[in-house]
C-alpha cells in the first residue's frame, strides 16, 4: 500500500538518479535488494536501461584502467629510453677519453723506439721529454686501454640495440593506446556537430519532462519506506530522494 503513495514516475526517476546520474550510489546489490521488496519495485528495478547503465559504467571503468595501464607502460618505456641514452652518452665520452689516452701512449711508445736510433739532438730531446712524462710502462697500459676501448664499443653497440628494441616497444604501446582510445563516432568529425546537437535536444526534452513531475516531500518518502529495509540502502535512497 505504501508504494502507491508515490507515483511510479517518481520511483523511476529516483532509481535513474541513483543508478545513471550517480553511478556510485546504487550498485547491483542495491538493485537486487530493491527488486525483492515488492512487486512494483521488482518491475521498476528490472528496467533494462538501469542494468545497461551499470554494465556501461563497469565497461568504462575497465576501459579507463586499460588506458592507464598502457599509459604507464609508455611512461616506463620513455624512462628506459632516457636511461639508455644517458648511458650511451657516458660510454661515448669514456670511449673518447680512452682513445685520446691510447693515442698519447702510442706516441710515447714511438718516441721510446725513436730514441734507439740516431736523430738530431733537438728531436731526440723532444722524444726524451715525451718518454719521461709517462710514469707507467707504455706497452702494458696500451694493452689495457685497447681492451677497455673494445669493451666501450661493445657496450655502445649493445645500448644501440637496446634503444632500438625499447623504441619499438614504445611505438607499439602508443599504437595500442591509440587503438584503445579510438572511438568511431567521436573521431568522425563530419558528424560530431549533428550528434552533439541531437544529444542537447534530447537532454533538453528530458529535463522539460522531468520538471512536470510533482515535487515530493521528504517526510512522505520516509513514511513510505519500511523499517525492515537495509539501513544502508535506506540512506542511499534517502540521498537520491533529496537530490531529486
Amino acid at each position: 500500500m505504501w508504494m502507491s503513495v508515490l507515483p511510479e514516475e517518481l520511483w523511476r526517476r529516483i532509481l535513474e538518479i541513483g543508478v545513471v546520474e550517480t553511478p556510485n550510489l546504487l550498485n547491483f546489490k542495491d538493485l537486487c535488494c530493491l527488486s525483492i521488496t515488492c512487486k512494483r519495485l521488482y518491475r521498476l528495478s528490472n528496467d533494462p536501461s538501469l542494468w545497461f547503465e551499470r554494465g556501461k559504467a563497469r565497461k568504462l571503468a575497465a576501459h579507463h584502467r586499460a588506458v592507464l595501464r598502457i599509459e604507464s607502460q609508455i611512461a616506463e618505456h620513455s624512462r628506459k629510453l632516457q636511461e639508455i641514452q644517458l648511458r650511451s652518452v657516458e660510454e661515448t665520452e669514456k670511449m673518447k677519453a680512452t682513445g685520446a689516452e691510447l693515442s698519447n701512449l702510442r706516441k710515447v711508445r714511438q718516441a721510446s723506439v725513436a730514441l734507439n736510433v740516431w736523430q738530431p739532438e733537438v728531436v731526440r730531446g723532444r722524444h726524451k721529454q715525451i718518454v719521461e712524462q709517462c710514469v707507467v710502462p707504455a706497452d702494458s697500459r696500451i694493452h689495457a686501454l685497447e681492451m677497455e676501448l673494445r669493451l666501450c664499443k661493445q657496450q655502445i653497440t649493445g645500448l644501440d640495440k637496446a634503444y632500438r628494441d625499447e623504441k619499438r616497444r614504445l611505438n607499439a604501446a602508443k599504437e595500442q593506446l591509440a587503438s584503445v582510445k579510438y572511438h568511431p563516432v567521436r573521431d568522425y568529425s563530419s558528424t560530431s556537430g549533428r550528434v552533439d546537437e541531437c544529444c542537447i535536444k534530447r537532454k533538453k526534452l528530458k529535463n522539460e519532462h522531468i520538471n512536470f513531475l510533482p515535487t515530493p516531500s521528504p517526510t512522505l518518502f520516509q513514511s513510505c519506506v519500511s523499517a525492515k529495509w537495509n539501513p544502508e540502502l535506506y540512506s542511499k535512497l534517502l540521498l537520491v530522494f533529496q537530490r531529486s
